[in-house]
């Protein structure tokens, strides 16, 4: 949709369950964020139509099933708002969600994760250690990566054995808008020998970088500018974190050659990490101001025994965050647990400024990943009141418990 529109929507519950639908990345009023846990709204009943109408971020955005665990079961869908220059830019939009999917219910998933079968929460199950770099080796070393096995790994529910193939136009030049939709997993998007610049990230704009990889954690988005040349055929991996399970997409000049692409890589990806998060740098920022109040925050958990939390409390015993309206806030992650979390805030964008303790005036985002015993703090500021939820979009963390509130009016 177009910058400038309102967003105007019945929302019609056609599943035969109640459901919830958050805009993630729009910045509406409490009671139209699409979530029912702060106590605005109940859930959407089977057969009820919800209206809703705010104005609507620019970028790229999504929209995803905030109710129990249907975010697994692909209740995911992209969500673009177009600004005025995106509409006058003479460039071919390619819009990508990645997901992960298993055939197993959600709910059995999740019991497996929690006691109810058998697991092995080692970081390198199922990898073949020959097939691993040194580097790949040293830095999955004590952590914990990827909760979940899964039969495959989708962009635009197409696995690599019949991908998505666009042909370019327009002198070859791609804007490649990628979202990661997967329940638990983070990717490493590839694109091999080419190179891609990248100009935004979770819908709002930065200096551009320029790279031929780059790290996409759960819910987080990058928007990609990609120049295709003549005649030139150019995979898109999104390769699991710690794994060579990959998806992904071709884009192909006209004329091209499509050749087959495995789903399987010569090696496995290593930890998606903060390396490119550390150079970004936001186009247009927070003011200079000094931050009215702090607040910090521990993850905590374990695999084994699978339990998530946040300052050592679940959702039921949260300590909630209070603010008030006006304020400058930094938000102080700190991961106390072997795994990454990516940390989401619901109903705003935030400043990344300090990555294990180096200030930066990097981007603005709405998740963070926070990786394993780092440290990240985010800034915003508090222009829009209400119960916010935030919490780590690993979707089974969570369901743990790894989730609380932000409040103020």
């Amino acid at each position: 949709m177009p910058s400038g529109e309102r967003f105007r929507l019945d929302l019609d519950n056609r599943a035969e369950t109640a459901t919830s639908i958050h805009w993630h990345g729009q910045t509406p009023p409490p009671e139209l964020d699409g979530i029912a846990e702060t106590g605005y709204v109940a859930p959407l009943a089977s057969g009820e139509v919800r209206p809703f109408d705010f104005i609507p971020r620019a970028g790229t955005h999504w929209m995803h099933s905030h109710h129990e665990l249907q975010e697994q079961s692909l209740m995911t869908a992209p969500l673009i708002v177009r600004s005025p220059e995106d509409e006058q830019a003479d460039i071919q939009e390619v819009v990508v969600i990645v997901n992960d999917f298993s055939f197993r219910d959600p709910a059995e998933i999740y019991a497996e994760l929690t006691g109810g079968g058998t697991m092995d929460h080692g970081s390198m199950k199922g990898m073949d250690p020959s097939s691993m770099s040194m580097d790949a080796m040293s830095s999955m070393a004590g952590m914990d990566l990827n909760d979940v096995e899964y039969d495959a790994f989708l962009a635009n529910d197409r696995t690599l054995a019949d991908p998505l193939v666009v042909t370019t136009e327009r002198n070859g030049r791609v804007r490649l808008r990628l979202i990661n939709g997967a329940a638990s997993t983070a990717f490493w998007i590839d694109l091999g020998e080419t190179k891609a610049t990248a100009v935004a990230v979770d819908g709002n704009p930065i200096a551009p970088v320029t790279a031929a990889r780059f790290p996409l954690a759960q819910a987080q988005r990058l928007d990609l500018i990609v120049d295709i040349a003549q005649g030139a055929m150019v995979p898109v991996f999104a390769q699991r974190e710690g794994d060579m399970a990959r998806t992904g997409l071709i884009l192909a000049a006209p004329g091209a050659k499509i050749e087959k692409l495995s789903a399987v890589a010569d090696a496995a990806a290593s930890p998606v990490d903060l390396s490119f998060e550390g150079s970004l740098r936001a186009v247009s920022g927070l003011s200079a101001k000094a931050a009215d109040v702090r607040h910090s925050v521990m993850l905590t958990g374990n695999m084994s025994p699978y339990s998530w939390s946040l300052d050592d409390k679940v959702w039921a015993n949260r300590r909630k965050l209070e603010v008030a309206a006006g304020q400058r806030v930094e938000l102080e992650f700190m991961n106390h647990t072997m795994m990454a979390h990516p940390m989401h805030l619901h109903g705003h964008h935030f400043q990344v400024v300090s990555i294990n303790g180096k200030s930066l005036a990097g981007a603005m985002r709405d998740t963070v990943l926070v990786p394993s015993m780092g440290t990240v703090v985010v800034a915003f500021d508090a222009d829009n009141p209400g119960r916010w939820l935030y919490h780590c979009h690993n979707l089974y963390h969570m369901m743990a418990g790894m989730m609380s509130e932000l409040v103020y009016v």
